[in-house]
């Protein structure tokens, strides 16, 4: 794609993300989103592969009716208590209808069936942007009318989508699926804390986008697609496999990796909350994730040769890595010891 059409889209990415969280007016925030939408599909189907069309497609298609419910809440809310103000959502069927609109944008179950197959049918740096700065936006509005929200039916979404998050990813060989069904797994646990601690939410998104963004940039730097070009690609990188390796662990949220985090913290609030149940139930439903992502870090590390795939051995590269993967890295395997600074910051 030409690099001023990409600066184009990228720039209007962040204009819609910006004006959405900045915004007080449902209507700004209504028009930040659509900007978002538009400025991600070109970056969808730039490949110009029949996958890759279908997957704009369906992106569009998903972004306009969820979109569609926005307004049509915000109008709902309007015309019952004459406010257009985000925080003053106080009408049970507008709450309602926000929290399917952005159950729906961000690929909560039951709307998820969208989100693996637009990730699929995405190059791994759209795939990255769609898993991570695409959230943002819905997670702010979710944030915005927190204390308007219905707790039973955020529990409910949240404990469906870590089950189904788990369980989908099992059987998949294609890795961008899989981390699709990873997003959808922590999303749960984004939505059932969001109506108890706002905050906590906002820490549990930040802290998975650079666990993610630190795998996408890795399986992009080696360019792996599926589990058995992952099988090979240890003598492409051994020191990013192995951190890979590490990062994988710790966005399945094993301790004493940063992943552990908020996962601790989430079920500390929980149990606060007299829900010790639900905690129970989310954690039991997490070790279903914790399964494929052993098994994407076995293809990565531990399975050397020689062994049976019929795939061309690759050269071990000389290139440098990147800064930005170091970094990224270096945050998402080393940032529990200093758990009380980041709480004493949020």
């Amino acid at each position: 794609m030409n690099p001023q059409a990409t600066l184009i889209f990228i720039t209007s990415l962040m204009l819609g993300t910006t004006i959405t969280i900045s915004s007080n007016h449902w209507i700004m925030a209504w028009t930040g989103l659509e900007i978002n939408t538009l400025a991600i599909l070109p970056l969808i189907s730039k490949s110009h592969h029949p996958r890759a069309i279908e997957a704009a497609t369906k992106y569009f298609l998903t972004q306009a009716a969820a979109s569609a419910l926005v307004l049509f809440s915000s109008m709902t809310n309007a015309w019952h208590t004459g406010q257009w103000d985000i925080t003053q959502l106080t009408h049970p069927t507008s709450c309602l209808i926000l929290t399917s609109a952005i159950a729906m944008k961000l690929g909560l179950v039951p709307f998820h069936f969208w989100f693996p197959e637009v990730l699929q049918g995405s190059p791994l740096t759209t795939g990255l942007i769609l898993s991570t700065i695409m959230k943002l936006p819905p997670i702010a509005l979710l944030y915005m009318t927190s204390p308007s929200l219905n707790p039973a039916l955020l529990t409910t979404l949240a404990i469906l989508s870590t089950a189904l998050g788990g369980w989908m990813g099992l059987n998949q060989t294609q890795i961008r699926k899989i981390l699709a069904f990873s997003s959808i797994s922590h999303l749960g646990w984004m939505a059932i804390i969001i109506v108890y601690n706002p905050k906590l939410t906002l820490l549990n998104f930040y802290l998975y986008a650079v666990m993610t963004a630190t795998i996408f940039l890795t399986l992009n730097t080696t360019k792996v697609l599926k589990l058995s070009t992952l099988m090979t690609a240890w003598t492409k990188a051994p020191s990013l496999s192995t951190m890979l390796l590490l990062a994988l662990l710790s966005l399945a949220g094993l301790p004493p990796l940063t992943g552990f985090l908020p996962k601790w913290l989430i079920i500390q609030e929980l149990t606060k909350q007299d829900m010790a149940l639900a905690a129970t139930l989310i954690s039991l439903l997490s070790l279903l994730s914790l399964f494929f992502y052993l098994r994407l870090a076995y293809c990565t590390a531990i399975t050397l040769p020689p062994h049976t795939t019929n795939h061309m051995k690759q050269w071990r590269t000389n290139k440098p890595t990147n800064v930005t993967i170091a970094i990224l890295t270096t945050i998402t395997i080393m940032l529990l010891p200093i758990a009380p600074m980041i709480l004493t910051i949020v």
